[in-house]
């Protein structure tokens, strides 16, 4: 092997170890949370056989996650949204005309993958698993104390799964507050009674999600 070859192996490989060693502060993380809760608010909008049936409405979320690793996380959630059948009926009772709402609910069970970086301040996620889905009309009830029944509420459910990515930043140096966007496809299927517009068959459910989240890590 020739000096100048020699050379240049030297050359490359101590540009390596200065690569290397640049980014090493951006990916290392010494400690991190391992129980993380957050809260989010954003909107779904329906799509394929709802798309016809339901309209955009907005959501709100609550999610606990157990990250046994620091780049693996396990999650379980509940996602609520409001009015996407458009249900806007009335029950009739003796002691007068109760509103009947519907709510659609979701909860994802799966997990992620987190890169974190800038010394783990900032985090970088991408993940997915399976989803429960249950769309009900329900009455609103005239007090906490006395409840009536709603004979002409219906229900749907069904399962599916999501696939989602996130990214999220701690905003204090002890790394527990953190704020981030995730976006969220949700596809299934549901079947059960009517609800709103949905007629009593089986529907192919494909949900688009946008949230923002507020989070906290201990």
């Amino acid at each position: 092997m020739s000096v100048a070859s020699k050379q240049q192996m030297t050359t490359r490989a101590a540009v390596c170890i200065l690569i290397f060693w640049a980014l090493t502060p951006l990916y290392s993380q010494e400690s991190y949370a391992h129980h993380n809760l957050t809260l989010g608010i954003g909107g779904s909008v329906p799509q394929s056989s709802l798309d016809s049936f339901m309209q955009s409405s907005p959501q709100v979320s609550i999610g606990y996650g157990y990250r046994f690793h620091k780049n693996f996380q396990a999650d379980i959630g509940l996602d609520i949204v409001f009015g996407a059948a458009r249900v806007r009926d009335f029950l009739t009772t003796d002691i007068g005309d109760f509103r009947v709402k519907d709510r659609e609910y979701f909860v994802p069970m799966g997990g992620r993958a987190i890169l974190p970086v800038a010394g783990g301040r900032l985090l970088f996620s991408a993940g997915g698993g399976g989803i429960y889905m249950r769309y009900n009309t329900r009455v609103s009830q005239p007090s906490y104390y006395f409840r009536i029944d709603c004979p002409i509420c219906t229900s749907r459910s069904g399962w599916g799964y999501y696939t989602q990515v996130n990214a999220s930043y701690f905003f204090d140096e002890g790394r527990h507050f953190r704020i981030g966007v995730t976006p969220r496809l949700i596809r299934g299927h549901t079947e059960g009674e009517p609800l709103g517009a949905i007629p009593a068959i089986r529907t192919t459910d494909h949900w688009v999600d946008v949230r923002g989240e507020l989070g906290f890590s201990f």
